[in-house]
């Protein structure tokens, strides 16, 4: 009978962690773990900024909750701030006044909650942008684009319940477009409202409700969302861009433990750090230049955080009426007349569809592209026009509704007439995109013949050389073998022709995913071939070998006259 002997440590350290590892096994896990490898890329950075922003999200507001009363109950104002002194309000805004004047940090900590909410949002943004123009969401990671993109819309959500909460003047007028979108759904809305309201706008159920929400249920939706996404991660690998040595086969980086971990480690820091300073030096949300907030006057100049604008904007631009034709129905129903504000109902349907197109487009893609391959190479952007142009076209829808959230204030600070901002929006949130994806392919396509020029002839070095034989040349120097895997390792994507079904006949369907596949497609660069590069190298070479020659024979002859004389 053999007797096993258990490991000793020889310090206290050792002996806790052999007793943790005895009991869960945890030394397997990080062997395991330690050795996946990650690319290395300065565009990657943006997923871990989100991820530490949102760490320290938790924490800044794990503090603010300790001192936050989400109560709607009426109170009058006696702390600190003489300017509301004696002024009526709700507790929710009272306890937001005494976190920033009267707990000790709790204006610090406030702006590090709500700095550390705009930039999660952001880099959630950038690193969707990313993801997209580059082709990482192709199979296998259709699911991982779907979990980022719930991700993304939890983080607009995060931040418009937050955003609510101090019950200001600025955030009840945020409340108040949300009520009068609620209502405007038909038949229903009403109920909807009065539902979430807890009665008649403004209520006083509204800041507890949106208060659970907030600290509760979006942010363990995103923490899970957050864990599948790391999941999926690891369980896929890391896609990484083109190079030598880079297949779909293998990944090229460094290991999680240590070298990894430890510029992770130190990026948070600099994550945390940066967040910080802008907190401590620049003023956001300052609530008590608004004062509490009354249902009754309306507001002029108010503005949502930038990531929520886009929807109040995208409102503004719709007209209420066009000539004599007015976009507010009354429609008979059994129990009398039921109005349809489609001046409301018709914005929320382009905003709909940018979010579903979003959710959607992995499918969508490979539907244009008929492409349905694994891939774990990424594109450079120019490599794929098409995608790239309905990217850049999205954007600019999404912007031009952003910047209508604005409008008012642009016409006061511009002088411009409100209603002339209004045309000009309306004219490029239709327009824009379009113009915008013409013009985004052009350059991808030039960019492309550009690329293909410096791969086969090398790139313009601005020596212009004069052989003997007088004439003049411009020198090129072929790029290094990397630059030049990256020029020519990809795939141009050719259109996808109508294809028959089992019954032999052309549906309409496939006829409409046909001419979509001629929209991307039809413009396109062929790649290098290998035969034209090394016949390119060979000629170029060549040239070198004349020049040179040529060079050197001039110097024969200058030696020898000069020894002549």
């Amino acid at each position: 009978m053999s007797v096993i002997q258990d490991y000793q440590a020889s310090t206290q350290t050792g002996k806790i962690a052999n007793f943790v590892d005895t009991r869960m096994g945890a030394s397997k896990i990080v062997k395991e773990f330690g050795r996946k490898l990650f690319p290395d890329h300065w565009t990657f950075l943006f997923g871990e900024v989100a991820l530490y922003s949102f760490v320290i999200l938790v924490l800044s507001g794990t503090f603010l909750t300790f001192f936050f009363d989400p109560s709607m109950a009426h109170v009058v104002y006696d702390g600190a701030y003489k300017p509301l002194y004696g002024v009526e309000m709700s507790a929710a805004y009272a306890s937001t006044l005494d976190i920033s004047f009267e707990i000790r940090g709790g204006l610090f900590m406030r702006q590090v909650h709500h700095w550390s909410a705009l930039i999660f949002v952001a880099a959630v943004s950038v690193h969707m942008l990313r993801v997209f123009f580059t082709g990482a969401f192709r199979r296998p990671r259709e699911l991982n684009w779907v979990v980022g993109s719930v991700l993304l819309i939890l983080a607009l959500a995060a931040g418009f319940t937050g955003y609510s909460l101090p019950d200001d003047v600025l955030s009840g007028n945020g409340l108040r477009i949300i009520d009068g979108v609620m209502k405007a759904i038909p038949v229903v809305g009403t109920y909807l409202s009065f539902f979430f309201f807890g009665g008649e706008f403004p209520g006083d159920q509204i800041i507890p409700r949106l208060y659970s929400l907030h600290i509760m249920v979006v942010p363990a939706l995103l923490i899970l969302m957050i864990a599948v996404h790391l999941f999926m991660v690891v369980v896929h690998k890391h896609a990484q861009y083109p190079g030598p040595g880079r297949k779909h086969t293998n990944v090229v980086g460094y290991p999680v433990g240590p070298v990894y971990a430890a510029k992770a480690g130190g990026f948070f820091f600099i994550v945390f750090g940066i967040i910080a300073l802008i907190s401590g030096f620049l003023q956001i949300n300052a609530v008590w230049n608004y004062g509490p907030y009354d249902p009754s006057p309306v507001s002029a100049g108010t503005q949502p955080d930038w990531y929520i604008g886009w929807v109040d904007g995208i409102l503004r631009l719709m007209p209420g009426t066009l000539g004599d034709f007015s976009f507010l129905w009354h429609i008979p129903m059994p129990w009398g007349w039921n109005a349809i504000p489609l001046g409301v109902l018709i914005p929320m349907m382009p905003a709909g569809a940018l979010i579903a197109g979003m959710v959607l487009w992995p499918w969508i893609e490979r539907g244009i592209s008929g492409d349905n391959r694994e891939h774990h190479i990424l594109d450079r952007p120019r490599n794929a026009p098409g995608r790239t142009a309905a990217g850049v076209a999205a954007v600019i829808f999404y912007c031009v509704m952003w910047a209508a959230a604005s409008s008012d204030l642009m016409a006061v600070y511009f002088m411009l007439s409100l209603n002339d901002v209004a045309y000009a929006l309306r004219f490029l949130i239709i327009a824009g995109p379009i113009i915008g994806f013409i013009v985004t392919k052009r350059i991808c396509l030039a960019l492309q013949r550009k690329d293909r020029e410096i791969a086969l002839h090398g790139r313009e070095t601005g020596i212009i050389e004069w052989t003997p034989e007088g004439a003049i040349l411009e020198r090129h120097e072929l790029v290094d073998q990397y630059r030049l895997y990256e020029l020519v390792a990809f795939e141009s994507q050719e259109p996808v022709p109508a294809q028959p079904n089992s019954k032999g006949r052309v549906g309409m369907w496939s006829k409409f995913k046909a001419s979509w596949s001629r929209r991307f497609f039809e413009d396109r660069v062929e790649p290098i071939t290998a035969q034209e590069l090394a016949e390119a190298q060979a000629e170029h070479d060549q040239d070198r070998r004349k020049l040179q020659g040529s060079v050197d024979t001039t110097v024969r002859e200058l030696d020898g006259r000069r020894d002549d004389s």
